[in-house]
């Protein structure tokens, strides 16, 4: 492991260069925060487009599931090997603790048992909320009416269905905001011109169909444009934001993204945010949409568009690994 480590240094010391990888960080904050705002206002205004005409409930679902295939797969594929490889780096792997377990691994639970629990909390708050003032009302409405009143039943539950996904929305973005931050400072403190020339074009490709996945959710969740506009200004300036603190820590503790103390710091970061990303994926997106939309489960050519759509998501970002 010593002789690979040396073999490491070496070679990266070959691509140093100080003011070239700051010009390419420059170009990379203007580039990335284009792609991001493209990437994530796009579903959002392909839903305006189609909102009231026959087939928006069912375009919105199909982007919705490719939205949850890029974002598992932001997960499964970019997130946690990421994180595994920056807890197994030669610099951090020889040291104790880190050498005696895979706390990638235990993190990447934590974050999803983090996301469960904010998931229960905030749907039990929302249903009381939602619930409560209205009994008194029911039970005067049922007196005076004979018991009728059971359409007010379905509205209520349409109500708790969107507010459960603008649950479910802000927390995709927590998420995907601690991923992009990572992304952003390793970047950053980077002085490694090799590395940061072909992610430029990488990340600006990531960026896209990252903000697709989560404006996907976004148009969902019937957010007021002031909200949606928060929403995808936070997505936009994440990445370009910790690119500019990466920058910033370098000059001011001399670290770099190969320190020990930053490769640990990325891991830990990117375990917790994968393990939220993947609890979101598979059981706030899939689950919901394949096993408990009515849309769905009464139209079998909707289905099948739905899972073609789940796997061309899930491939698009896949493929993106490659590169980034």
């Amino acid at each position: 492991m010593a002789s690979a480590c040396v073999t490491d240094v070496a070679r990266a010391a070959l691509c140093r260069d100080g003011a070239a990888a700051a010009h390419l960080k420059v170009i990379s904050i203007f580039v990335i925060f284009v792609t991001s705002t493209a990437g994530m206002s796009s579903p959002v205004l392909l839903a305006g487009i189609f909102r009231g005409k026959p087939l928006y409930d069912k375009a919105i679902v199909v982007i919705k599931c490719f939205a949850a295939g890029v974002i598992l797969s932001t997960s499964l594929v970019h997130v946690l090997p990421d994180a595994y490889a920056a807890l197994a780096d030669c610099h951090v792997a020889s040291r104790h603790p880190w050498k005696d377990f895979p706390f990638a691994g235990l993190v990447t639970l934590v974050g999803a048992l983090l996301a469960l629990l904010v998931d229960l909390a905030a749907s039990s708050h929302v249903e009381h909320a939602q619930y409560a003032p209205v009994v008194a009302q029911e039970k005067e409405a049922a007196v005076e009416l004979g018991g009728g009143g059971g359409g007010g039943e379905g509205e209520r539950g349409e109500e708790l269905a969107k507010l459960k996904q603008r649950l479910v929305s802000q927390v995709l973005e927590i998420g995907i905001i601690f991923h992009s931050v990572i992304i952003g400072v390793t970047m950053g403190m980077s002085q490694n011109v090799c590395t940061i020339r072909p992610l430029v074009a990488a990340l600006a490709f990531h960026q896209i169909f990252e903000g697709m996945g989560l404006g996907g959710c976004v148009a969902q969740a019937g957010f007021s444009f002031g909200t949606i506009a928060y929403m995808c200004f936070m997505f936009a300036v994440t990445t370009p934001m910790g690119i500019v603190l990466g920058m910033a820590l370098f000059s001011l503790t001399g670290y770099d993204d190969s320190s020990p103390n930053a490769l640990i710091m990325e891991g830990l970061l990117g375990s917790i945010s994968s393990g939220i990303l993947i609890y979101m994926a598979l059981v706030d997106l899939v689950a919901v949409d394949f096993f408990h939309n009515k849309l769905m489960n009464s139209n079998p050519r909707l289905k099948k568009a739905s899972f073609v759509a789940l796997t061309l998501g899930s491939a698009a970002m896949s493929i993106l690994a490659l590169w980034a």
